[in-house]
């Protein structure tokens, strides 16, 4: 046999497959589609839409994404719109519609990712003073062009799914019942921790809290995110919530004073703060559960029963930062954390805590799977909405038997580390 005449033989075949595979054309880009209510300076909108289309940055450079923003559906246009001059200066095009926005003009799906930002704009409240943002109606449109061409492509939703708890079930449900990863929230699970801690999966928790701030219905969504992307790491999973008791001032303050539990957490999610009210450049005594309630009068707090036993305590209080802390109930420890969340026009010139859900979304695109499930959102915008009822019956406890939502999370968080 002559092995040079099989060795230039394989070296011919293997030369002609390279060449082959150099010539052929690269696979093509997935293209997304941003729906949006509004587009103005620093709105969730314009967030998104330039780091899809600029750029961000990630891992100490700047990430171009390997994903195309192609289209736009922008509801609004107020007299400091940035939309329109957003999309002249990137080349994307503003459709009058989300179908047009879906289908590019060929009357079928022509997408291969869907982001939905409901947040901001001119839209009635109701008599809670819930904003009504159509988020639901949105994703409703977008479901319909998924039905109509036969094929359904990932989704993101920005915060909360809707107001009304039957939506946010059918939001998930339909996601499921046409095999979509979805993907919705916040930015404050995924934000950088100070210290970057994680809780191993199956820690045995007995109590989350989270110190927030900012206004019902719109910041709180942020606080309850901060704990529950701790809380579902404990020992068996999410079981779903209870009950929701919301307090103000007084009220709020004489209830946690028998909490004993609540209160050492309370403080040492304090303990975390960057921005605690001071008095000629420090504190004027030493952290307390008094000290807080002195500082804090008219502050706010949800108190949530799990159906396991497990609690969670969100504290809307006077600072400018979101702190956790949750409790070992084997150890008796304590993890705590800041995430961090730097604020434009405060202490720093851009939102990069919204990096890591636009790599999040680019990820779920390409790889046809979410970072985490969107029952965490589902059963945090239940939350908010059990809450804003005990708020507005005036403190009375709401119980939630039809809020029975189970599940697990992957091994690994999904936090920005680098």
């Amino acid at each position: 046999m002559n092995t040079k005449l099989i060795s230039r033989r394989s070296f011919l075949l293997t030369s002609a497959a390279a060449a082959a595979a150099s010539a052929a054309p690269a696979p093509a880009r997935k293209k997304i589609a941003l729906i949006a209510t509004v587009v103005f300076e620093k709105s969730h909108a314009q967030h998104f839409i330039d780091r899809f289309a600029l750029g961000y940055g990630w891992g100490g450079e700047w990430r171009k994404p390997e994903v195309d923003l192609v289209s736009l559906y922008v509801d609004q246009f107020p007299e400091k719109d940035l939309a329109r001059g957003r999309s002249k200066r990137y080349g994307i095009p503003i459709h009058k519609s989300i179908a047009e926005a879906l289908t590019l003009g060929t009357g079928k799906l022509a997408v291969d990712g869907v982001v939905i930002i409901g947040e901001h704009g001119e839209y009635p409240e109701n008599e809670k003073g819930q904003t009504l943002y159509p988020r639901y109606e949105f994703f409703k449109e977008v479901l319909k062009v998924f039905e109509s061409s036969g094929r359904s492509v990932p989704v993101f939703n920005d915060k909360h799914l809707s107001t009304d708890w039957k939506k946010c079930v059918e939001m998930v449900a339909d996601s499921k019942r046409l095999n979509f990863p979805f993907l919705a929230g916040s930015s404050l699970p995924v934000t950088r921790r100070l210290p970057a801690i994680d809780l191993p999966l199956g820690t045995p928790l007995a109590e989350s809290v989270c110190v927030g701030y900012g206004g019902v219905e719109k910041y709180d969504f942020h606080g309850l995110e901060t704990a529950q992307c701790m809380s579902e790491r404990r020992k068996g999973g999410e079981v779903g919530i209870k009950s929701v008791l919301a307090l103000r001032g007084d009220a709020m303050w004489q209830h946690a004073a028998g909490l004993k539990q609540t209160q050492r957490l309370l403080l040492a999610a304090l303990s975390r703060s960057h921005t605690l009210p001071v008095k000629e450049g420090y504190p004027t005594e030493a952290i307390s559960f008094e000290w807080a309630r002195k500082n804090f009068p008219d502050a706010y707090a949800y108190f949530i029963e799990h159906r396991d036993g497990f609690r969670t305590t969100l504290f809307m209080l006077g600072v400018r930062d979101f702190n956790y802390a949750g409790l070992n109930s084997e150890t008796g420890e304590i993890a705590s954390c800041q995430m961090f969340l730097p604020m434009p026009a405060s202490v720093a010139t851009t939102a990069d805590f919204f990096n890591p859900l636009v790599h999040h979304i680019e990820r779920m695109v390409l790889e046809n799977r979410a970072a985490y499930p969107p029952e965490r959102t589902l059963l945090t915008s239940g939350m908010v909405i059990a809450a804003v009822e005990s708020l507005y019956q005036n403190g009375k406890a709401i119980k939630t038997p039809e809020m029975e939502v189970r599940y697990t999370v992957p091994g690994e968080s999904t936090f920005w580390r680098d």
